[in-house]
């Protein structure tokens, strides 16, 4: 089994992530922001990613320390969890639809970790999440994990849609690239011999 635990603990946060890359997507989540455990519950659950999270942070301020650092945290079990990467799919696309709303989302576990992030929102807020958070939550964990990830909106109107579609889209792109490729499982899969 492909798994690491991540404890990371700063004066701003205290978060402990396990990841099981080979699960079911089985997920205990707490944050304390509800739509937030809620995009990472998608996660967990439509990536196959058993993730078992728990953040407490400086809330009181605002949710930047949290958001951003339980990114980092998550990309760095799951970079943690694929080690030297061999036999991995290393991408992974997806075309994620939620109703009105088209999410493109396609990525590269390379080790070249790179945000393009092509998705507006309308209000605010999601619940009680700031929005504009969320781009920050995917370039956090893009960093920390080594993936170059490009996410677009390609049209969509409700604003907990276009969320929800934009991890739906990384969950589904993740579970290909991590997957191990029957047919080069003892390779990995770059001609420099390294990612």
């Amino acid at each position: 089994m492909r798994t690491a635990t991540i404890s990371r603990s700063t004066s701003e946060t205290s978060i402990d992530v396990t990841v099981n890359l080979d699960g079911t997507g089985v997920y205990t989540v707490s944050t304390g922001i509800g739509f937030f455990d809620h995009m990472l519950e998608q996660l967990s659950r439509h990536s196959l990613i058993d993730l078992d999270v728990k953040t407490i942070g400086d809330l009181h301020i605002d949710q930047h320390h949290t958001v951003e650092d339980t990114g980092i945290a998550i990309g760095e079990a799951v970079a943690k969890a694929l080690g030297d990467k061999r036999g991995i799919r290393r991408y992974g696309d997806a075309l994620s639809p939620m109703d009105e709303t088209l999410t493109r989302v396609a990525l590269d576990i390379s080790g070249r970790p790179f945000l393009v992030w092509k998705t507006e929102f309308s209000q605010k807020k999601l619940g009680e999440m700031d929005t504009e958070m969320f781009e920050h939550w995917f370039h956090s964990f893009a960093q920390a994990a080594g993936i170059t990830l490009h996410v677009e909106t390609l049209y969509g109107q409700n604003n907990h849609h276009i969320a929800e579609a934009a991890f739906k889209g990384l969950a589904r792109a993740l579970r290909t690239a991590v997957e191990i490729d029957p047919r080069k499982a003892d390779a990995i899969p770059s001609t420099k011999g390294m990612l």
